[in-house]
């Protein structure tokens, strides 16, 4: 705590953002994924990124895995919500990655609540 009235605080953030892993060394479980070999393990370790669908309850880690693997490979993470993000964002993002892609660098787009993805917005990707 600071002695200082007028310091700013520390922002807040929710108790799982704060206890979120930040290296893959910090994760518990998914031993099937992060063991020695385990796909996920090598893409850590320096194999390329491969389309892949992180599928399981709420809270499991999909999000923090996914974040884990693009800030190993060096690549840009672009998250999407199939809940909240319409056909805009969708070109938003697709743009995002041509334009990483054009200047040598990997993108990643994470779509969360896949399932909830309407035909409508898949025709998108074609």
């Amino acid at each position: 705590m600071s002695d200082d009235l007028f310091a700013q605080p520390a922002p807040a953030q929710p108790l799982a953002a704060a206890l979120r892993p930040t290296a893959a060394i910090e994760v518990v479980g998914q031993s099937h994924l992060l063991g020695d070999g385990k796909p996920l393990a090598r893409c850590l370790r320096g194999e390329p990124l491969h389309s892949m669908i992180l599928w399981g309850p709420p809270g499991v880690g999909k999000t923090t895995l996914a974040q884990l693997l693009c800030d190993a490979s060096g690549s840009r993470m672009v998250k999407l919500s199939a809940v909240m993000d319409g056909v805009k964002a969708i070109r938003e993002a697709v743009s995002v990655g041509e334009a990483e892609r054009g200047a040598g660098r990997q993108c990643v787009l994470f779509v969360l609540w896949l399932v909830l993805f309407s035909c409508l917005f898949s025709c998108i990707f074609v």
